[in-house]
This record gives C-alpha cells, sequence and structure tokens, in this order.
C-alpha cells in the first residue's frame, strides 16, 4: 500500500515538473536536421508567435531545443518529436534579443542515442509585423467552394477567429476578404447569391453593396480600397474554368471579358473609363497606389479562348485617377511588358511606403496557383529595377501576397510543402532592399499542417481585428438591405 502510494506521489510529481528525457552522453553530428517548417537561417518579427516545430521520422524518441540569446537562454525538452515553446517565455526571450541573432540547437534521442545537431539562427528583427492575417479556407481543387471558411489569426499567439462561414449564409460562395490600409476597422468580401452582395465593414457598420450598374459586365470581382477609404477599384470579369488532366495545370481559369471600374462608397456610383473597358483587351486585377493618384492593373489583348490560352500573356500597367475631381486618366503606361519578357502578371500590389510593387509571373494566363512555375517578383518603381526574389520562389506556385503596414513585411501563399496545399509565408525585406528568406505561418501543433486538408488562400495582414465574427455576420447579413450603384 505505502508503496503504491509512493509510486502514485512520483508520478504525480512527474506529471507535474515534467518528466521527460534529458540529454546525456551526446554526440554531434554533421547531418541536417529533418525538421518542419524548415525554420533554419531566418529573419523573424519580434512580435511572431513561437516557431513550433517538429522532427520528421518515426525513430524520434525525444528532443532538447536550446535557444541561446546575448543575454538570456531558453531551454526545452519534449517527450516526443514535437517541440512547442512556452508563449511568455518567448515573448521574454524575443524582447531581449531584439536587434541581436538566437542561436537554435537541437538534440534529440533517435534509436537510443542523443545527437546533436548542426546550430542554426534566429535573427530577431526590431521591425514587428501586423497583428492580423485574414484567409479564406478553401478546398485545393476549388472544386468543392461551398465549404469555405474566412478566418482572422492573431500573429502574436495563435488565437484565431472565424470572420464568414458560409453554411451560416445559406452555403454562399464567399470570396476573399480584403483590408483597406492594413486596417480592421475597414474591409470587404463578396458574398455571392441571393441576398448577396459586397459586405463593407467601415468602423463596425456593416453594409452590403450591390457593385453593379447595367454597364458592367458583372458584379464587382477583384479588387482593393483607395486610401481614403472613399472608393474601391474593381474588375468586372465573365470568368470561365476549364480542368486540366495534368497535375501541374490541374485548374484554369481565365476571362472571356474583363473591365475595370471604380466604386464610389460615398456616392454609391460606379466611375468608369473606356481606356480600361477596351473591348479589344483584359483588363483585371486592379490596385491602387500609396498616394491614391495611380492605378496598377493587368492587361493582355484579347485571343481567342480555351484555344489560345498559353498565347494569353498579361502585362503590368498604368493609368492616373483623380479622386476630388473622380476621373480616372487619359493614357495608359505599360511598366511591365509581357511580350518582351515572354510572361503573365497577376495580382500586382504597391508597398504601403510607394517604394514596391509586387506581382506574380507565370508563363500564362491570370490562375497562377497550379502553375508550378509561378514566382514573386518585386519592382522598385523610382527606377523600374526588378528583383526576381530567388530567395524567396520555389519549385511551387507562389502567389497571393499581401503588404504589411510598415512595408518592411509581406505574406504570401505557397504550395512548396507538397504541392496541393497553399500555406502562408512571410518574408523580411530590409532597409537596402533585400528579401530575406521566407518563414511558414507558425501553428500551436506543429503537426497542423500535415493535418490541415485546406489551403490558405488570399493572406491579408492588419494592424488590428475585425470588429465582427460569423455569427455576428450571420445574424446581419439576411437583414441588412442591398445598396444598389449607379
Amino acid at each position: 500500500m505505502l508503496k503504491t502510494l509512493i509510486l502514485n506521489m512520483i508520478f504525480i510529481a512527474c506529471l507535474l515538473t515534467g518528466c521527460t528525457p534529458k540529454p546525456q552522453q551526446v554526440v554531434a553530428i554533421h547531418e541536417r536536421i529533418n525538421m518542419y517548417p524548415d525554420y533554419e537561417d531566418i529573419t523573424i518579427p519580434v512580435n511572431i508567435a513561437p516557431l513550433n516545430f517538429l522532427l520528421r521520422g518515426d525513430s524520434v524518441e525525444a528532443v532538447t531545443v536550446i535557444l541561446h540569446g546575448k543575454t538570456d537562454s531558453l531551454v526545452v525538452h519534449s517527450s516526443d518529436n514535437k517541440v512547442c515553446f512556452p508563449i511568455k517565455k518567448w515573448k521574454k526571450l524575443m524582447q531581449n534579443n531584439v536587434k541581436d541573432t538566437i542561436s537554435v540547437t537541437v538534440i534529440a534521442k533517435i534509436n537510443n542515442q542523443w545527437l546533436s545537431y548542426p546550430s542554426f539562427y534566429w535573427n530577431i528583427s526590431p521591425d514587428s509585423i501586423d497583428s492580423y492575417l485574414s484567409y479564406r479556407l478553401i478546398e485545393p481543387g476549388y472544386e468543392v467552394w461551398n465549404r469555405l471558411h474566412i478566418k482572422e489569426r492573431n500573429l502574436e499567439n495563435f488565437d484565431e477567429q472565424t470572420l464568414a462561414d458560409n453554411k451560416l449564409m445559406g452555403g454562399k460562395c464567399m470570396n476573399c476578404h480584403v483590408y483597406g490600409n492594413n486596417e480592421g476597422n475597414l474591409s470587404m468580401f463578396h458574398l455571392r447569391g441571393k441576398n448577396g452582395g459586397t459586405i463593407l465593414n467601415q468602423d463596425g457598420r456593416i453594409r452590403k453593396l450591390s457593385l453593379k450598374n447595367d454597364e458592367m459586365i458583372s458584379a464587382a470581382v477583384y479588387g482593393g480600397f483607395h486610401p481614403s477609404g472613399a472608393y474601391g477599384v474593381f474588375s468586372t470579369n465573365i470568368i470561365i474554368p476549364e480542368f486540366h488532366s495534368t497535375n501541374n495545370h490541374r485548374l484554369e481559369v481565365y476571362d472571356s471579358k474583363s473591365d475595370l471600374v471604380i466604386a464610389d462608397f460615398v456616392n454609391n456610383r460606379m466611375i468608369t473609363s473606356p481606356l480600361v473597358s477596351d473591348t479589344l483587351s483584359f483588363e483585371t486585377f486592379p490596385t491602387f497606389s500609396a498616394d491614391g493618384k495611380t492605378v496598377y492593373f493587368c492587361s493582355a489583348p484579347v485571343v481567342a479562348l480555351p484555344d489560345s490560352i498559353r498565347q494569353l500573356r498579361y502585362s503590368l500597367c498604368s493609368i492616373a485617377f483623380d479622386a476630388e475631381n473622380k476621373t480616372w486618366g487619359n493614357r495608359v503606361d505599360t511598366l511591365w511588358n509581357a511580350n518582351k519578357m515572354n510572361g503573365s502578371v497577376c495580382h500586382p500590389k504597391t508597398s504601403p511606403n510607394g517604394k514596391y510593387i509586387l506581382y506574380t509571373v507565370a508563363d500564362y494566363g491570370t490562375f497562377p496557383i497550379w502553375h508550378k512555375e509561378t514566382d514573386l517578383q518585386l519592382m522598385e518603381l523610382s527606377t523600374g529595377n526588378i528583383d526576381t526574389l530567388q530567395t524567396v520562389n520555389s519549385n511551387r506556385s507562389d502567389t497571393y501576397h499581401s503588404w504589411s503596414s510598415s512595408s518592411k513585411w509581406f505574406a504570401f501563399a505557397s504550395k512548396r510543402g507538397d504541392g496541393q496545399y497553399g500555406r502562408v509565408y512571410f518574408a523580411h525585406i530590409d532597409p537596402n532592399g533585400n528579401v530575406g528568406k521566407p518563414f511558414v505561418l507558425p501553428q500551436a501543433n506543429p503537426e497542423n499542417d500535415d493535418l490541415n486538408l485546406k489551403s490558405y488562400n488570399i493572406p491579408e495582414l492588419s494592424k488590428n481585428s475585425v470588429p465582427f465574427n460569423a455569427n455576428i455576420l450571420e445574424s446581419m447579413v439576411e437583414q441588412i438591405p442591398v445598396e444598389p450603384f449607379n
């Protein structure tokens, strides 16, 4: 009886203190560590959540990780292959080592032998990343569009809330959530179908807009905010999906028609121009410049589709916009010529500081997510110089990007893990314009990316959270009348 009691007390003590194996008779090896995510030798923002990771391999019995900074250290022991850092200790270590480098040493027990892998580093940047990230979770094949969620994640911890759930919206298709000025109090997304519309959030006031008039070929599709918040620029598209039989190009989406419009949210009217609604060209993916005086967009000559899909190549173009007089400019300029570059541009996004424009390049078309060759490129607007971002791109699709408010970070979606599921990555830009190795969105459980069978679609960064959630939207959307535009 006494022996049983003593054993039970020891067992409880182990639970409270963490009876995990500690390294003994460690052997140093030169073999590269097989870890997921790949967090080796990266720059991270000081406010990021813990970079939890796991070691691949069935034979991993235990792990010890030593984080060594300039003034302090953090040691974590694990009784399996997963390493999870205590968030309070993690944040203290980050703050104490800001602008410095932390060395990371991993010691793993494999086949009853403790092995120490070569150390790697984390540069702790004082450039904080925006605290919130929204994204649409969707089946990777895009065939099952009625199982959609728009989520918002706090990047400083692992808190996540659902902004919209199409099960609560009558199964309607939901397009991606977009912030204005990286602010949670200005955002929008399209809700398709009966009683749908563009859901516009302005300081917590929810409006439902019908962004279509008789002159437009469809309701608004791709778009973004003017820095004033008073306008939005959109494409209006007739979109055709087409399925491929090859793994490389599983799904193709192209426009049979597409134009551009600007929506005046104050006066509920559309502002059009024949220069961006030319029947001889497809115009799409518009975005405003940081000062709101220019619209950047993609444009391609009309070709016979789907037969000539591989000849469909979009150039990066620009046109002026006068917000005071509510008028488009009188000429279109080409910044990146598709014929000369032998490629096609998608999704241009301007940095908030007005210095850069980040865009996607594929061999052809406007739907690069299944194009393995899809890469990001960064253009300096004052010089036209292009960085092909060799440190960022992979051998899979890298696209769907957004900027942080400081212009020192950008987020993007990549299929580099397995070629099927898009995951969110972050990359840092230093004062000299050098872009570092990207790192994937941290998870509380590092197995989450293996277990989550949905793609992260259109990651958008924001400084603060939106003032609504899925339950609030459910109760409001059906009751809010649709505001027409003319």
